[in-house]
């Protein structure tokens, strides 16, 4: 079995639905927090979680 792990929140740290395995790769995911009710586009490669940061509209 590969190895998982939850993705964080990079707001509050705190463990989201989201499982991550070695291989899994996202890119633009709107990762919502039910504990802080954030959403923050991700990209995850090789279980490194990078916040992509939106220019202001």
């Amino acid at each position: 079995m590969k190895d998982s792990e939850w993705i964080k929140c990079p707001v509050c740290g705190s463990k989201t639905h989201n499982k991550i395995h070695q291989d899994t790769i996202i890119k633009n995911f709107p990762l919502y927090c039910p504990k802080c009710k954030q959403e923050t586009i991700i990209n995850v490669q090789n279980q490194e979680v990078t916040v992509i940061k939106e220019p202001d509209a």
